[in-house]
């Protein structure tokens, strides 16, 4: 479990955290979002350790992070959000070096490092120097290190940036996985739409202050769904075709958005098929809505 209680970080003049306190139970996977510069990795560097608050405390499985760093520290795995490895080394070499400072060598850690390597899809690059990497893959390398003491938490901060959608996919099933096994994990991400079909529940910062924390369904109910449609030349017609997937706003002359959880593809189908041609549609809502709506962006 991880508890951040009271957290203020302050940089002369600056308050980058101002008393953030929420905490991820074991079973339970907490998305973090926030806009450039609100916190999250501040307060992800804090719980990790690496950096130290001004004031407030973060436990890990009890354990308080300052005062208990040993004890806390091996009870997580951290992801970065840009990983910073010796990159003139062999992967396989660099990950049984770091292995070391766990105590674990020799034959166990070329094992756990094969292991390692094939679940998080690097086995065929065990070889290769790190600098050879993409950042997709050293992303997968920072997950197989913070994997060697197969920790009771994570905390993963923007870990989808420079994922392709395999490893989007990946990473999707690691943490559902690590879910089903108890434990906690604390994920900051830019991709809402991920965060919403992965997150239990949603902690949103901005400027540093906690704005709220709700469940996915909560969210999902509260937010406002709707289709925007663009078509291209439309005639005195097309509101009476979209009027029957419900209530139709007129934005401009070819923008029209359509109210409540209708479905894109089959207005599509029925505007091609009645022979008007639609150059963008999108959904619109979920959680992306609702979080612009609750930081004032709307």
């Amino acid at each position: 479990m991880i508890e951040i209680k009271n957290l203020t970080k302050k940089y002369k003049n600056f308050k980058a955290l101002d008393n953030v306190t929420f905490h991820v139970n074991n079973g339970e996977i907490v998305g973090f979002v926030g806009m450039n510069g609100a916190g999250k990795t501040t307060t992800i560097k804090i719980s990790a350790g690496v950096l130290k608050p001004s004031s407030g405390s973060v436990y890990i499985d009890g354990y308080e992070i300052q005062k208990n760093k040993v004890e806390a520290s091996l009870k997580i795995g951290w992801v970065p959000e840009t990983p910073i490895f010796e990159e003139g080394f062999k992967a396989i070499d660099y990950f049984k070096y770091l292995a070391g400072y766990y105590k674990i060598k020799g034959e166990e850690a070329e094992k756990l490092a094969l292991k390692l390597f094939e679940e998080t899809g690097i086995l065929d690059a065990k070889d290769k120097k790190l600098k050879e990497y993409s950042q997709g893959m050293k992303k997968r390398f920072a997950l197989a290190v913070s994997m060697i003491k197969d920790p009771n938490n994570y905390l993963f901060d923007e870990i989808l940036n420079g994922l392709d959608p395999q490893g989007i996919v990946f990473f999707r099933d690691f943490v559902n996985k690590a879910k089903k096994e108890n434990k906690a994990i604390l994920f900051s991400s830019h991709i809402l739409n991920e965060v919403q079909n992965i997150a239990d529940r949603v902690v949103f910062i901005h400027r540093g202050k906690i704005l709220g924390i709700k469940r996915m369904d909560e969210i999902l109910k509260e937010a406002k769904k709707s289709i925007k449609v663009t078509i291209l030349n439309p005639d005195e017609n097309i509101l009476k075709i979209l009027n029957k997937f419900g209530q139709v706003n007129k934005i401009n002359n070819d923008i029209f958005e359509i109210m409540g959880d209708v479905n894109a593809e089959e207005i599509n189908e029925l505007l091609v098929k009645s022979s008007y041609k639609v150059s963008k549609i999108e959904q619109i809502g979920g959680l992306e809505e609702y979080f612009l709506n609750l930081i004032g962006e709307r």
